[in-house]
């Protein structure tokens, strides 16, 4: 990742820099000559174990963790009130580990690096909790995350909690906490931003949750909006037919043994499907080894053979229903009497309201085409079976834009939204390029009435799955609505004097899917001093705490004050944090797993000179900045400007 050139350009003296790389080429060679200095000058060793020590000791705890427990005032024979007899010791341990950290590479290794000229084979990403990606090139490294790992940190650091846990949960519902809700606003306050502020074509709505339900009857929604179920009557459990998965089982000679089967997301599981391949092979007497499995959706098995495949929940052959339909809206009732006039939907997407209301943005905005129209919002679906924590849930919540337009236009503004999509998912979010890949839809997959739909997918721990979608939808919905409202939905063509019903380009993504992807790129692990660090390297832009204010010491009035001052400035602008417990690198550490791009320390120099300590999270790199200019130089790191 690329740092901050406005917010490091600065040099720095070396009698200021805390960066555990530079005392330890500091220390390292007069340790092995029986004296320790800090700067250019040795000094002996019973001085360096007074306040040049304690100052290093203090500063440099990237890998120095003896002040975790030991605060005080400081003494010339002494380390926060511990007799100097131990002092020694002390920094005679500090120094040889410090010297043996500086026989290993320095820094922080991290696992996708600019200058490491790697490629990644992304065919490793298929398995559900093995190597996330395989790089080779100068370093080659595996970089390993399951969804467990994932959920477990979501759930320590407060970004995801599972919906009514204190009750045992509740399927398909999840809640955001306090880490949680910052990122997801932040993508949704820049996404906002990004297509609607700043673009002079693009407005935005907010539309009711629940309408008529005649908008759902005119959309197709009502008779349409299904997914097709599957029961499995030995376990009662349900699966969508599209996305369980079965293969006939052939042994070397051509002779079919039975039937394989599994879910969508557990196909790359290669040992297990093979092993119940072989298993098959050998109790119907056949040859082994056994032909390659070629899997297909359920959904498109023949009626007659549904009997013969097995459950993915039990393994058993004859349990399975076979495919119906199941309706995904979740309905309600308006107003006191329960009844079938009363009957009404959660809306099941935000495009709808959008289209019920491109009238009266036409009247009131005074746009004219091409132009779009912008929402955020909740949307409903009673999905048969919600999986892979927030990727597939019942409620969830859209970023969409239907981008009105005559029909000649449709090609070039859909190319357009696809690569101002794929903008944003790199520079704004900062997903990694390699994780991101592009699916165009077949012309006999798509809805009758859409010209094409390219989707943007990433692979998730889970597989690669879609991500956002770009669908020429043509002008089916605005004639539904205008045919089933009596309303005119056209506009006047003043080159040709006509009328027509503009055309429409959705680009359409999802705020958790996105939220899931950026957690999933995010996350890294790597060694700084020896030590293992969990990190999740957020683009500054969306990151939910952009600072982490820490005071060196809590004891000390002086820097505890200059502290608060310098944290209640900043957090006029950013969402940030203070920090006050604990050794100063475990106070680092709690930051960059949290996604804290700068750390900012506030020590005894900055009682003298009026400077403090900015800690880049990726780096670890540390410089010293003038309080005067950090607000500005902050600014440009994180807001680009």
């Amino acid at each position: 990742m690329s740092e901050p050139a406005a917010l490091w350009a600065r040099p720095i003296p070396a009698s200021q820099t805390h960066t555990p790389a530079t005392a330890t080429s500091r220390l390292a060679p007069a340790f092995l000559q029986g004296r320790v200095g800090v700067g250019a000058e040795p000094i002996p060793l019973q001085t360096f174990a007074g306040s040049e020590f304690m100052e290093a000791a203090r500063t440099n705890t990237d890998g120095f963790d003896a002040q975790d427990q030991i605060e005080g005032n400081p003494n010339m024979g002494s380390l926060w009130g511990v007799p100097s007899l131990l002092v020694v010791p002390m920094a005679l341990a500090w120094l040889y580990k410090r010297w043996a950290a500086m026989r290993q590479p320095q820094g922080a290794q991290h696992f996708f690096s600019p200058d490491a000229h790697c490629t990644v084979d992304v065919s490793a990403l298929e398995s559900p909790a093995v190597s996330m990606a395989t790089v080779t090139g100068e370093r080659t490294q595996q970089y390993v995350l399951s969804m467990d790992d994932l959920v477990s940190l979501c759930k320590r650091r407060g970004f995801v909690y599972q919906a009514s846990d204190l009750y045992g949960g509740f399927a398909g519902f999840w809640d955001y906490g306090p880490l949680g809700v910052e990122l997801k606003n932040q993508i949704k306050a820049k996404w906002w931003k990004k297509m609607v502020q700043l673009r002079d074509d693009v407005v935005g709505i907010d539309s009711a949750i629940i309408g008529s339900p005649k908008v759902w009857e005119a959309s197709g929604h009502l008779a349409g909006f299904s997914d097709p179920m599957v029961d499995c009557k030995e376990s009662n459990q349900r699966f969508r037919a599209d996305q369980v998965l079965y293969s006939a089982v052939l042994d070397a000679e051509g002779k079919q043994c039975g039937y394989v089967s599994c879910q969508q997301d557990e196909v790359s599981n290669e040992k297990a499907l093979a092993k119940k391949a072989k298993k098959l092979v050998k109790e119907a007497g056949g040859k082994g080894p056994h032909q390659p499995l070629n899997f297909k959706e359920l959904i498109d098995c023949p009626v007659e053979l549904i009997d013969q495949i097995p459950s993915p929940a039990t393994g058993n052959p004859g349990t399975l229903t076979p495919p119906r339909d199941f309706n995904l809206m979740f309905s309600t009732n308006v107003g006191p009497v329960v009844a079938d006039s009363s009957t009404a939907f959660l809306r099941p997407e935000t495009a709808q309201g959008i289209f019920t209301n491109f009238k009266n943005v036409m009247d009131t905005s005074r746009v004219s085409l091409p132009f779009g129209i912008a929402q955020i919002g909740k949307a409903f679906r009673n999905e048969i079976t919600p999986r892979n924590f927030i990727f597939r849930s019942r409620e969830f919540e859209q970023m969409e834009i239907e981008y009105f337009i005559k029909e000649d236009d449709w090609e070039r503004c859909h190319q357009e939204w696809l690569d101002t999509m794929h903008k944003f998912l790199m520079e704004t979010c900062g997903l990694r390029p390699e994780l991101v890949g592009t699916e165009v839809h077949a012309q006999d997959k798509l809805a009758h009435y859409a010209r094409a739909c390219t989707d943007l997918t990433f692979h998730f721990p889970f597989g690669e799955q879609e991500l956002l979608g770009v669908a020429a939808r043509g002008c089916y919905d605005l004639t539904q609505h205008a045919n089933a409202s009596g309303r005119k939905l056209e506009v006047n063509d003043q080159q040709t004097k006509t009328k027509f019903i503009p055309h429409v380009i959705e680009p359409s993504l999802g705020v958790d899917r996105l939220f899931l992807a950026v957690l999933c790129s995010a996350y890294d692990e790597d060694e700084i001093g020896g030590e293992k660090r969990t990190v999740l390297r957020f683009s500054p832009e969306i990151a939910p705490v952009k600072v982490l204010v820490l005071p060196l010491v809590k004891n000390n009035e002086d820097i505890m004050g200059r502290a608060k001052d310098l944290f209640e400035r900043l957090r006029m602008r950013w969402n940030c944090t203070m920090d006050i417990t604990g050794a100063i690198g475990r106070r680092y550490r709690r930051g960059d797993e949290a996604g804290v791009p700068f750390c900012v320390t506030v020590d005894f120099d900055s009682l003298e000179d009026g400077t403090v300590t900015v800690r880049d999270r990726d780096s670890t790199e540390q410089k010293r900045v003038s309080e005067d200019e950090l607000i500005a130089e902050l600014t440009k790191a994180i807001d680009g400007y």
